[in-house]
């Protein structure tokens, strides 16, 4: 306990910023992560058979809405956010990105055609480059230096946090109002509910400078010849893959395939429950995975994760059975919680915290390539087939690959190399 407090009372000194400054920041990620991750983007799939049984579009197009806009926006958008972010601060792109978002879901809700799905879903791609974990990811680390990893899992559990209240409130609202009008009540909330604290954070703390290391570098060129720099992208596009193409068909893989038998109402209602239990479980990831980062080398904490992830697949093949099906959602959550919140602690402690806005654009684009093209791909072999199982063989593949991938860097503090060809 009197080691946690003097990790946050360090960062309170005459040269960090002060506690209601860390208070404030943690906050306005908390919330911004839930509403532009958990609500926004995690929820979408939760009406995909919906579209599907009212439009007569195929599996394969409904995720393709998620494919096109990874594709398209990642590599148009992610190096120009990145070096956004860094040039001018995560403040001003986390509120227009807030807007978009909400303003897609909204948009959604009206979409009967194939062109204005794509079209809202790309705007809500937009809204998480801009809004999502690469302006947080730079406002925590700014902020935050010996507990970075509590505060990055803090502000994670928004994620968690919105993705466990979101499918149980979306079935309720579309029970209540429709699917049309639950994804209108959702672009609502995200606006209310991220916009008023992102509008009133502060950039960076006052004395910025003295918050950087003077090892962290400046300059950026010298990554780009560092092997550890391509492994990481690697191993964390193979594990973004494997969690993408798994939650995105979920869904669908639950109510069009695993509950055939039992009632539509049923087979929603129980669909619900696993993704909140899944979302509930990535609560107790974030948190844990946050703190064994501060304490252990983050190569082994990511590497633990990447274990998970690829373990909890193959139990979709035994998901006939409740019990499994129920320790699947559980250890594929805490594998989610951790896995997207602990590559912006790698890449600082990499390359420091500087240059991290423009090397998390790189990452994200990537991850974001591998996000778009897991869940197309299992989609299309179970249109081709009728079955799930040769796409989750694919996706369990993808999760140990970059395990491997991640085993392959050298042990703790391997960066001392990378950082000094900089």
């Amino acid at each position: 306990m009197r080691a946690e407090k003097s990790e946050w009372s360090a960062a309170a000194s005459p040269v960090s910023p002060s506690h209601p400054g860390l208070l404030q920041v943690a906050t306005t990620s908390f919330l911004g992560l839930f509403s532009i991750v958990g609500l926004a983007l995690y929820r979408l799939p939760f009406y995909y058979d919906f579209m599907v049984s009212d439009f007569g579009w195929s599996r394969a197009q409904v995720t393709s809405g998620n494919f096109y806009s990874k594709l398209l926006i990642g590599p148009l958008f992610g190096f120009a956010a990145g070096w956004i972010v860094d040039r001018f601060g995560p403040r001003r792109m986390m509120m227009g990105g807030i807007l978009m978002a909400g303003t897609a879901l909204i948009g959604l809700s009206y979409a009967s055609t194939l062109g204005l799905f794509y079209f809202f879903y790309l705007f809500n791609a937009l809204g998480y480059v801009c809004g999502g974990p690469l302006p947080n990811q730079v406002l925590i680390s700014r902020w935050f230096t010996r507990a970075r990893g509590r505060a990055m899992g803090f502000a994670y559990l928004g994620i968690g946090v919105g993705g466990a209240i979101a499918p149980l409130l979306s079935n309720r609202l579309t029970q209540q109002l429709g699917w049309h009008g639950a994804l209108r009540i959702l672009g609502i909330l995200v606006v209310l509910i991220a916009l008023p604290l992102a509008f009133f954070v502060k950039e960076s703390p006052d004395d910025q400078t003295n918050r950087l290391a003077p090892t962290e570098p400046a300059a950026i060129g010298g990554v780009w010849k560092s092997w550890q720099f391509y492994l990481l992208a690697i191993g964390s596009m193979c594990s973004i893959g494997a969690v993408g193409g798994t939650f995105q068909n979920l869904k669908l893989f639950m109510t069009g395939d695993l509950f055939r038998s039992v009632s539509p109402q049923d087979a929603q209602s129980t669909a619900a429950y696993v993704l909140s239990l899944i979302l509930i479980s990535s609560l107790c990831g974030r948190i844990l995975m946050g703190w064994l980062a501060d304490r252990f080398p983050k190569k082994y904490v990511m590497l633990l994760i990447y274990l998970i992830v690829g373990c909890s697949i193959p139990l979709l093949f035994l998901a006939s059975s409740r019990p499994f099906l129920y320790l699947f959602a559980v250890l594929f959550g805490i594998g989610l919680g951790g896995d997207y919140m602990i590559i912006p602690l790698m890449v600082a402690e990499l390359f420091g915290v500087k240059v991290l806005g423009r090397l998390m654009g790189v990452v994200l684009t990537a991850d974001g390539v591998a996000e778009a093209l897991a869940p197309m791909m299992v989609a299309r072999t179970r249109d081709a087939t009728g079955s799930y199982a040769m796409g989750f063989m694919i996706l369990i593949a993808l999760g140990l690959v970059g395990a491997l991938a991640l085993a392959l860097l050298p042990k703790s503090r391997f960066a001392t190399n990378a950082r000094r060809t900089l």
